[in-house]
């Protein structure tokens, strides 16, 4: 299972597109890692609310992090 902290925060925009860069903004400044783990989050929350096993692929992920090594 992936262990995440995830951090809240509120923003108030005066636009949409004001909302819309400040996404772009923040997705962009992550790491490949930290988009990952959120990827990962998403698909668990996914699996748990219909039921499905979660455990495939982060079997792949690690499989491909050993092999990046």
């Amino acid at each position: 299972m992936v262990a995440a902290v995830t951090q809240r925060e509120l923003r108030v925009f005066g636009s949409f597109a004001e909302a819309d860069r400040a996404d772009d903004e923040q997705y962009a400044s992550l790491t490949p890692a930290e988009r990952v783990n959120i990827l990962l989050e998403l698909i668990a929350a996914h699996r748990e609310a219909t039921g499905e096993a979660a455990t495939r692929l982060e079997r792949v992920y690690r499989v491909t992090q050993l092999l990046q090594l």
